[in-house]
């Protein structure tokens, strides 16, 4: 069996304190927009080891990654890829709860965002944002008070 779509595989953090979320803000290819810290997965990487690395690379914290909160299922036909492949791509988000355990923050050099900051949890809705963020929410929010599945 030929699967005629590309899979990529990703993880991604919430990390939310004092009120505020950490996100970076991505921008390739002329799409821009704030996002959760993480990214795709290298081949054969562990999904917490590589939320851990991509946290650090694009915020410069260190990060305990916790529960998973859930996964989210993205679809961009062959058209509208950044890439110009010619096959539609599923990507597979796994979606982490984390904590900063150290660094401080810094930009990304040569990747696919430009800056983290802390942003109010009161203030996500009016930002330029990739649908993640919304999904992260709702899954971080869903999660049962005592962090442990029901």
């Amino acid at each position: 069996m030929s699967l005629h779509f590309d899979t990529r595989p990703a993880a991604y953090a919430v990390i939310i304190r004092d009120g505020a979320i950490l996100l970076a803000y991505w921008k390739q290819d002329g799409k821009e927009g704030w996002t959760l810290p993480g990214g795709g997965l290298d081949l054969a990487e562990h999904p917490v080891d590589g939320c851990r690395r991509e946290i650090f690379e694009e915020t410069g914290y260190e990060a305990e990654i916790g529960s998973m909160l859930g996964i989210d299922v993205g679809h961009w036909p062959s058209d509208v890829r950044l890439d110009g492949s010619d096959r539609d791509l599923q990507s597979l988000r796994l979606v982490y709860e984390a904590t900063i355990t150290g660094g401080e923050l810094t930009h990304e050099v040569d990747g696919s965002t430009t800056h983290a900051a802390w942003i109010a949890l009161g203030e996500v809705s009016g930002l330029n944002r990739v649908s993640l963020v919304d999904v992260a929410l709702r899954l971080h929010a869903e999660r049962p008070a005592n962090g442990k599945p029901s």
